[in-house]
C-alpha cells in the first residue's frame, strides 16, 4: 500500500508534522512525501523515506509566508491528484496550506476540498471531520463549506442537500463500513426556525430534502436545533451529523476533538484525509508542533484504503 503526503505550506508546520506522523506507520505501508527535497531533508526526513521532489520557487523562512511559493503548494496537490487517479497512490494525506497567501498570489483558492474536487473532475464533494469522543466517533459533515455566512441560505437547495446526503451515506457505507448509516441533520436557523418564525429554510428546503432521502431508504432525522443536537445523549444516537455551514458543525466538533480530529473529503474517486488545524506559523521551525491530528489523518487514510481494497 502506498500513501502520499503533501507537505503543505513550506513556511508552516506541515513539513515537521508530516515527518513526525511517520513514526507510527507499519513497515508494509509505503509513504511518499511530496515536497521540496532540500526543505524536507532539513526537517530531518530519514534517507529511507521516499520523497517526490517539487522545487520551491523561493527560499523559505519558517513562519514567514511568501506568495512566490503558492505555485509550489498547488503543484504538490496536483501531483497527489495525478498519482491517485493513476493508481500510484492508494490515498493522500494533506498537511495544512494557507489560503490567504495562495490568493495573494493571484489564484482563487477557497480550500483543499474544492481544489481536489476540481482536480479530480468531480462536481460535488462533501467535507466531513471526524474525531474520537467518549462514546466512539463524532462525525460532522457540511452541506456548505468555505462560504461567507451571508451566502449560506441561498446556497442551500433541496437538490443540493439531497446530493450531499447521498454522498455522505454512500461513503459511510462503502468507505467506513457502516451498514445503514444513521444521519442527523441540523437546522439552519436558531431553534430550527421555530416553526417558521425564525426563518423558513427548515420548512421549504431542509425538511423536503430529508423526506426525499427517507423515501429512498435513508435513515435520517431532523432538522434539529443545532445548539442541542451536539449534546452527547443525542449525538451518540447517530453515525454522522450534517451541519448546514462551516462553523455550525466544526466549532462543536473541534471543541470535542481538536488535535486528534481528521478532515475527510467524501465523494472523491480516491481517499483524502487531512488535519483539523491550520499552518500554525507561530510554531514553525520551533519543533513544538503537535502532530496528533496528522498521525490520526494518516492512520485513517490507511484504514480506509485497506477497507476499500477489501470491498
Amino acid at each position: 500500500m502506498r500513501i502520499a503526503i503533501t507537505t503543505g505550506e513550506p513556511a508552516g508546520i506541515g513539513p515537521e508534522i508530516s515527518l513526525a506522523a511517520l513514526d507510527a506507520v507499519a513497515q508494509e505501508i509505503s509513504v511518499t512525501l511530496i515536497g521540496d527535497r532540500e526543505l524536507l531533508q532539513r526537517s530531518g526526513v530519514p534517507a529511507s523515506v521516499a520523497i517526490e521532489s517539487v522545487a520551491l520557487a523561493a527560499p523559505v523562512t519558517p513562519g514567514r509566508l511568501d506568495a512566490r511559493n503558492a505555485g509550489y503548494v498547488l503543484a504538490t496537490l496536483d501531483r497527489a491528484i495525478e498519482g491517485c487517479l493513476r493508481g500510484e497512490f492508494d490515498a493522500v494525506v494533506t498537511a495544512p496550506v494557507h489560503k490567504g497567501v495562495i490568493n495573494d498570489a493571484g489564484v482563487a483558492f477557497t480550500g483543499h476540498t474544492e481544489y481536489l474536487a476540481a482536480g479530480a473532475g468531480v462536481g460535488r464533494v462533501v467535507m466531513m471531520l471526524a474525531g474520537a469522543v467518549a462514546w466512539g466517533q463524532l462525525r460532522v459533515a457540511l452541506a456548505t463549506t468555505h462560504l461567507p455566512l451571508a451566502d449560506v441560505p441561498a446556497a442551500l437547495t433541496r437538490d443540493g442537500l439531497t446530493a450531499v446526503l447521498d454522498i455522505l451515506v454512500h461513503d459511510l457505507t462503502q468507505k467506513f463500513g457502516i451498514a445503514d448509516p444513521r444521519v442527523a441533520v441540523c437546522g439552519l436557523n436558531p431553534h430550527a426556525g421555530e416553526g417558521g418564525y425564525l426563518g423558513r429554510e427548515e420548512i421549504d428546503v431542509i425538511a423536503p430534502a430529508l423526506e426525499s432521502a427517507r423515501a429512498r431508504g435513508v435513515f435520517v432525522e431532523g432538522p434539529f436545533p443545532a445548539d442541542t443536537l451536539f449534546v452527547p445523549s443525542l449525538a451518540q444516537r447517530f453515525d454522522a451529523i450534517l451541519a448546514m455551514y462551516h462553523d455550525q458543525g466544526l466549532a462543536p466538533l473541534k471543541l470535542a476533538t481538536f488535535g486528534g480530529g481528521v478532515n475527510v473529503t467524501l465523494g472523491l474517486p480516491f481517499i483524502r484525509t487531512s488535519v483539523d488545524h491550520g499552518t500554525a506559523l507561530d510554531l514553525a521551525g520551533k519543533k513544538k508542533a503537535d502532530a496528533g491530528s496528522m498521525r490520526a489523518a494518516l492512520a485513517l487514510a490507511i484504514d480506509l484504503a485497506r477497507r476499500t481494497r477489501r470491498t
